[in-house]
């Protein structure tokens, strides 16, 4: 998907009369030495890199590339992972210079201007959401207030990206892969969820666009560049009902004749609003209900979600021929093996209504996660975030990215065998297909007694499991 961060940062420079240039490395094919050289022939003043834990590492390698092509250059960090875990990053990245806090227009804006003037990092001492470095050691500025009025904001500029190069695509069904676009509606999200840093990094008050900015967005992004499938890449696009619902009604007024998905909170949802929704174009609903358990996903989790919530808008999707997809987790925090079996069973009664995702439980910077695997022992005492692993780290590159797994109650050997149980209902690739590639992951003695419990488990679960039908699923995460 193209880079909203970027793009919205992008579009507010370019509307005040600074030079911006994107480059999305991947898109455009570059390798680590064509960026060199790029950076090394176009001596910018300023190199930001945006960053989420994912990629952590790749960005951190861009920044030390930056500033060996051009020390001159003032080295900036943003995005979800460095706002999260910003004093981390400079004490020990030393080539970074600079981190962006929190939302990153306002704050780039203020750092350019004060650039212009002199390139003087104590220039930069008063500007709201930076974190820098002060006498060696990093110190972060006053917070920036949120934003509040999103729709003052410019569009993202998708002109500063190569647009047809991007192959984002959605199948949808009867009409196949067709053209897609992400577009955000609001920010922050009002629900508590220990694994999730959407409240701590955007704020627990959601700010909404309206619905006629959303609407002239779709328009303009149809007219230019031909989509067909809008993705709505708010973490919560139904935290007003009745916004979602006035969206709605324009995009029906208006003929957009547009599909599109979204991501919503199931307990404030209505059949209703479902089948309004469907006639706006919506074909997709995601939603988390992340454990079977309703202590572990109330109590443990924080979700505050009724299985009579799930259950109600599943039938609604499939009434309304909607695709539900379901986000399940494993391994939470004292999650017992018959508890997590719940999750497994609900998997099972549903496998041919819902798509499913799931994931073992990831760790990210600034939660409460964070703070309960650090005092159990999950995280070592000196973790760090910018180290490459740990002989107590657990994580799963091929399959789950680069982000430490919250390990607790169950084995390696009961995760696997739920992991791959849901495999195999979903019609997933098989382990052995994968094993060249799995080994290309391992740095550590642990890494290989895992896959190789993996392993184990599969060969055993082969030889014993019955048929299952295959159940829908967008992939594992």
């Amino acid at each position: 998907m193209p880079p909203l961060g970027l793009l919205y940062i992008g579009a507010v420079l370019e509307r005040e009369g600074i030079p911006v240039e994107i480059v999305p490395a991947n898109i455009l094919g570059l390798g680590w030495k064509d960026i060199e050289r790029k950076i090394r022939a176009d001596r910018p003043d300023i190199v930001g890199v945006t960053i989420t834990t994912e990629n952590r590492f790749q960005s951190f390698k861009l920044i030390r590339l930056a500033k060996r092509a051009h020390p001159g250059a003032l080295t900036v960090l943003g995005g979800p992972h460095a706002s999260m875990a910003a004093e981390d990053c400079l004490d020990h990245i030393p080539e970074l210079d600079v981190v962006v806090r929190g939302e990153g227009e306002l704050t780039m804006l203020d750092l350019c201007r004060a650039w212009e003037r002199g390139p003087d990092p104590a220039a930069l001492a008063g500007i709201p959401g930076l974190v820098l470095r002060v006498d060696g050691r990093p110190r972060g500025n006053a917070p920036r207030p949120p934003i509040p009025d999103l729709d003052a904001l410019p569009f993202p500029a998708f002109h500063l990206v190569p647009f047809e190069k991007y192959n984002f695509k959605f199948p949808v069904p009867g009409h196949g892969d067709l053209p897609a676009v992400n577009i955000m509606t609001s920010r922050g999200c009002p629900f508590a969820c220990s694994f999730c840093a959407t409240p701590i990094n955007w704020g627990r008050h959601v700010r909404m666009r309206s619905p006629e900015s959303v609407v002239r967005e779709i328009e303009l992004l149809k007219e230019r560049y031909g989509i067909k499938v809008v993705f709505f890449f708010d973490d919560t696009f139904n935290a007003s009902p009745r916004r979602a619902e006035a969206i709605c009604d324009l995009m029906i007024e208006r003929k957009l004749d547009v599909f599109f998905k979204c991501d919503v909170r199931m307990d404030i949802m209505s059949r209703e609003l479902v089948a309004k929704m469907k006639r706006a174009g919506l074909f997709h609903l995601s939603f988390g209900l992340e454990a079977g358990s309703d202590r572990v996903r109330n109590d443990i989790v924080g979700k505050k979600i009724d299985m009579a919530d799930f259950r109600n808008l599943v039938r609604w999707c499939n009434e309304l021929d909607v695709i539900p997809n379901v986000f399940f987790i494993f391994s939470h925090p004292t999650e017992t093996w018959e508890e997590a079996r719940e999750t497994m069973r609900t998997i099972e009664e549903y496998r041919d209504r819902i798509e499913g995702s799931i994931a073992i439980l990831h760790i990210y910077p600034g939660t409460p996660l964070e703070a309960r695997a650090r005092e159990s022992g999950v995280l070592p005492r000196n973790f760090s975030w910018t180290k490459k692993y740990f002989s107590k780290i657990i994580t799963l590159p091929m399959a789950q990215g680069d982000v430490p797994l919250y390990v607790d109650k169950l084995t390696w050997s009961q995760i696997s065998e739920l992991v791959l149980l849901w495999s195999f209902g979903a019609g997933k690739t098989p382990l052995l297909r994968k094993a060249p590639q799995a080994l290309k992951h391992i740095r550590s003695f642990g890494d290989l007694k895992r896959y190789a419990i993996m392993g184990w488990v599969y060969a055993k679960l082969k030889a014993t499991r019955q048929k299952r039908e295959p159940l829908r699923s967008t992939g594992l995460k």
